[in-house]
């Protein structure tokens, strides 16, 4: 079992229909692994595919096979050992030209070791035959096979060039004749016939038993290809596994950074309230006390009566001087002039009285416009202490 992959890509899988020879039939119901493998032991290469327990694709590459672009995403090669043609449809051009490109270079590998054994003075080993094709006979190409135009891609790849012909040359096939075999029959109906109706012409019966050993080792690489396939979805879920797990872990973190966030912006929400509560506390204690405002009306209420007063005392001086000159000077010109003077003194009493009336006023004014404010302000407070305890409560949940 010394074959290991060398090359794998992602395509839909035909094979020919064998009646018509003119239109594709599909070998996998889904795109799937498509691997080249290389025999250490014997120095072969082979592609080998599995869908689920069934080999749809196992091809030895022989120097002369050739690989033939038929559109944009599909193209074919021709195994006579199969006696089929295989056509791989790919989901881009990059992918084709990917397999066109290990596909020579795994035929020219195959042809510089022919050329390598040949040139030694020994023998190239003749590849195994296909796992659709018998495995005890390997029948020459067919005239049909050989110069059949190349087939229309299916309608899941891009439309072909349908003038392209086929310029494979078909290797020589080193078969083993069989005889008593008719030309009309097709290699299912070989394969299901009984071994014992054909006889090889050279080898007999021990060559038939070597025919079946490697038709067994055959079977035996299918389950080894079909193993390593399952291995690769194992490894494709151990990774999806991982991603997953690598996800969840980011998206912890970043629920746990998210955490951290709120509980500073809870913080600073919480200093900020305090800072207000301080600050209303002192504007609320500004408003009882009267504050600057309430202060500088006091003082000029205060200065007002004083004035009041003043004018108050210099009116009675007044009277009791005019009341004197009255009784000196009935009827003089100072008395008149006194009483003009006393006139005056009154006139501005009742403008210093006027203005002491409207100062009070506007005091009652400023007062109610404080009690209104400190009412508005009482308001806010509690909506915050509110506030406040809502976010206790929405932490504490």
């Amino acid at each position: 079992m010394g074959e290991q992959p060398i090359f794998s890509c992602k395509a839909h899988v035909f094979h020919i229909d064998p009646k018509t020879k003119r239109s594709w039939m599909p070998a996998s119901s889904t795109a799937v692994n498509v691997s080249f493998f290389f025999d250490s032991q014997r120095g072969l290469y082979r592609i080998i595919s599995v869908e689920g327990t069934k080999a749809v694709i196992n091809s030895t590459i022989t120097p002369n096979m050739t690989f033939t672009k038929t559109s944009q995403k599909f193209g074919q090669w021709s195994d006579v050992r199969a006696n089929t043609v295989y056509g791989l449809g790919f989901s881009s051009e990059s992918e084709l030209q990917k397999f066109i490109d290990k596909f020579n270079e795994v035929k020219e590998a195959t042809r510089n070791s022919i050329s390598k054994v040949t040139a030694n003075g020994g023998t190239a080993v003749t590849p195994v035959t296909s796992a659709n094709a018998s495995p005890v006979i390997a029948r020459a190409a067919t005239a049909s096979t050989e110069g059949s135009d190349l087939l229309e891609p299916p309608g899941s790849a891009v439309m072909p060039n349908q003038n392209a012909k086929q310029e494979e040359e078909l290797p020589h096939v080193r078969s083993h004749s069989v005889s008593g075999m008719q030309s009309n029959e097709s290699p299912s109906h070989q394969a299901k016939g009984d071994k014992s109706s054909y006889s090889l012409s050279s080898g007999g019966n021990s060559n038939q038993s070597d025919m079946q050993l490697k038709y067994e080792n055959d079977r035996l690489k299918l389950a080894l290809a079909q193993s390593s396939a399952n291995a690769k979805k194992w490894e494709i879920e151990l990774a999806t596994l991982k991603s997953n797990n690598a996800r969840l872990t980011s998206a912890l973190q970043e629920s746990t950074a998210n955490v951290d966030e709120w509980k500073r912006q809870l913080h600073t929400y919480k200093e900020e309230n305090m800072r207000m509560k301080a600050k209303y506390q002192a504007d609320l204690e500004d408003c009882k006390g009267g504050g600057e405002v309430a202060d500088d009306l006091r003082k000029e209420i205060q200065s007002l009566m004083q004035r009041v007063e003043q004018l108050e005392t210099e009116i009675e001086l007044k009277n009791s001087e005019i009341k004197q000159l009255t009784v000196a000077h009935k009827g003089s010109d100072i008395i008149q002039a006194l009483q003009k003077e006393n006139q005056d003194l009154q006139t501005t009493a009742k403008l210093s009285q006027s203005e002491l009336e409207v100062a009070l006023s506007a005091h009652e004014s400023q007062r109610q416009v404080l009690v209104t404010l400190n009412q508005q302000l009482a308001g806010r407070i509690q909506e915050l202490v509110t506030i406040h305890d809502e976010i206790n409560t929405a932490l504490q949940t």
